[in-house]
């Protein structure tokens, strides 16, 4: 060693990284670090820290013990935590197998040592697959990263001015830079939540909050009682299974049709909602050449020309949805079913470019040029089948929504409907842009909270994010056994005495029960969050949290960690924190944070985490580099 080398390793000790939180998404980011190291790091060591209660790679969403009947809403090729060669970034990719090829390759060992069957690539696997995979991906990952990698399975509780984690168990990690990747937080309860609980705890009744349903307690929902469920999404999908088949039942299939044969131990599930309907199933099918594209109308330029002060999102952002989905759906129609339509396409995109959607002019084309109904696009009605419906007699309402679903499952499956994958893949992309106009502050507060976070993107889970088909098939046959009846739309739930009553304006009667189940994910608000360390770092001023109101004063809780462009901690009082790192759900601005990134598809995850990446080993590599790389 020179006496060069030896000045070095006295001047550069190792540099600490600490992680807080091991999911997905650390996994993601340390993946880039590795794969950026060779060009960016030097010969500085490196020791990294990543501290979450549960297993690091799966985290809490993504870990192995969790109920097997519960399942991706994605198909097994639809899913990767690798880069390939659509990813756009500055860094090396790194191809590493998505889902199906794993599960095809290495992961079919992993799987049948765990006691797992193999899903197929058009498959919608049990997460617990997912969380193998993850696993897995993690210690390649670590055996790729030049650094010493250690767990620490406990919470982080706080961060010192000083730069210190200090950990539940009382142990103290230093860091040059922390990176808080903590996925979907626990919060304290709203203030009608509060009062939901108070009042049925007085009543003698049970009452179930909005929650991570894997997490949920259900054993006060009893055998034989009546449940009224407010929410028709995922959250509900798994209450289903875990109060079926969970309990014992299963299902048989006899000349194509399913049945379900209870356990004795199930309760009767009353579900309804906003819309009144589940959620549509996933398709089941592909086409090829069929992807994401850039938009058409909702673009940066668009919006540029609108101004560069905020926008109104009904007025000016909404007209531009409905027309690029409207764009999208009739594109694919005429073009892969022109048999089915009645002029060309250029002449029937003209008049769209030219008006809205709700144009006379439009409207008209439509009748003359698509003569089938149910090859028409009008977002309203996609968005609310049930609406100006009203039913008599619940029979007849749930005969109704019976036989909507069997036609969902039907066209869902159906290549002859592609304009919906193509509706599908429009909202992709819309959902890009209305990100990037939330993180350049172009929406007000009450637009983002009640337009996007709650309206669009209840439309967009709706339509994109629905159950595998077989869970809808499963649903049906569990109404005709009796154990799930349909509660009608707008759902509204009191209590009455010592019973929840649950009406509907669009079905006659109302629904008596002893428990109320809250079935959909809490609001994020990380102002009510129950986790120590970001409450701490929040009192402390060191972050900054959305206080979102409307424009009437009202206050619409809180919103999500700011964060500059390059996901550093925005504090307090406006300034950048140089060393710590915000990344995940409940951080504006953190892309690819709804979900995995589907391969060939130039995920934004995978971008975000590649520009960060080399943003910290630029951070961490030895000052001799970093003077080398500035006299270039």
């Amino acid at each position: 060693m020179t006496v060069a080398d030896l000045r070095r390793s006295w001047e550069e000790p190792p540099a600490t990284v600490v992680f807080v939180g091991g999911g997905p998404r650390t996994v993601g980011l340390l993946e880039r670090f590795a794969a950026n190291a060779p060009e960016l790091l030097g010969d500085r060591p490196v020791e990294i820290h990543v501290v979450d209660p549960y297993p690091a790679g799966g985290g809490r969403i993504w870990r192995r013990e969790q109920s097997r009947l519960l399942w991706m809403n994605s198909m097994t090729s639809d899913v990767t935590i690798f880069t390939d060669e659509s990813v756009e970034c500055e860094g090396p990719v790194v191809p590493g197998p998505d889902l199906a090829t794993w599960v095809a390759g290495e992961g079919a060992v992993i799987l049948e040592r765990a006691g797992l069957e193999l899903p197929g690539p058009m498959d919608f696997p049990p997460r617990v697959v997912q969380a193998e995979y993850l696993a897995w991906a993690w210690q390649r990952v670590v055996g790729e990263v030049p650094a010493t990698v250690t767990t620490h399975p406990e919470r982080a509780i706080e961060l010192t001015a000083d730069h210190r984690v200090i950990l539940a168990s009382g142990k103290e990690l230093r860091a040059d830079v922390v990176i808080l990747a903590l996925g979907y937080l626990e919060r304290f309860p709203t203030a009608s939540e509060a009062a939901w609980a108070a009042q049925a705890y007085d009543a003698g009744l049970t009452y179930i909050p909005p929650g991570y349903t894997a997490d949920v307690d259900l054993d006060d929902l009893h055998p034989g009682d009546n449940v009224i469920v407010r929410g028709f999404g995922q959250a509900f999908i798994d209450l289903m299974v875990l109060l079926t088949e969970g309990r014992g039942g299963w299902y048989d299939e006899c000349d194509g049709l399913l049945s379900y044969r209870p356990s004795g131990h199930e309760p009767i599930l009353y579900v309804g909602s906003r819309r009144g309907v589940p959620y549509h199933a996933k398709l089941g099918y592909t086409v090829a050449g069929t992807k994401p594209v850039p938009t058409r109308y909702l673009t940066k330029a668009a919006l540029t020309e609108l101004g560069d002060g905020v926008l109104d999102f009904d007025r000016q952002l909404r007209p531009l949805i409905d027309k690029e989905l409207t764009f999208a759906h009739y594109q694919q129609l005429f073009t892969a079913h022109p048999e089915r339509t009645r002029w060309p396409w250029q002449q029937f995109a003209e008049v769209l470019d030219r008006s809205l959607p709700s144009a006379p002019e439009f409207v008209a084309a439509v009748e003359v040029a698509v003569p089938d109904p149910e090859d028409r696009f009008v977002r309203a009605a996609v968005d609310r089948p049930l609406t100006g419906q009203f039913f008599a007699d619940r029979q007849r309402f749930e005969r109704f929504l019976s036989r909507l679903i069997e036609a969902d499952l039907v066209r869902r499956a159906d290549p002859e409907y592609s304009a919906d994958l193509a509706v599908f893949n429009a909202l992709l992309s819309i959902y890009s842009v209305l990100s990037a106009a939330i993180v350049e502050g172009r929406l007000t507060d009450e637009d983002r909270v009640r337009r996007v976070e709650a309206e669009w993107h209840g439309f967009f889970s709706f339509v994109a994010s629905g159950p595998p088909p077989r869970r809808l098939e499963e649903l049906l046959a569990l109404h005709r056994a009796g154990i799930v009846r349909f509660a009608g739309p707008e759902l509204e739930v009191a209590i009455d005495s010592d019973r929840f009553v649950a009406r509907s304006p669009g079905v006659a009667g109302e629904i008596r029960a002893r428990a109320f189940v809250e079935a959909r994910l809490p609001r994020p608000d990380v102002l009510a969050t129950t986790d120590p360390l970001l409450r701490g770092l929040l009192a402390d001023g060191v972050l900054a949290a959305d206080e979102l109101f409307a424009a009437d004063g009202t206050s619409l809780g809180g919103g999500q960690l700011k964060a500059d462009a390059q996901c550093r901690a925005i504090r307090a009082d406006g300034t950048v924190h140089p060393s710590l790192f915000l990344l995940g759900p409940s951080v504006s601005g953190s892309a690819g944070s709804s979900g995995f990134s589907r391969p060939h598809f130039n995920g934004p995850g995978f971008r975000q985490n590649d520009a960060v990446a080399r943003h910290l080993l630029t951070l961490l590599a030895p000052t001799v580099r970093k003077e080398e790389r500035h006299a270039s």
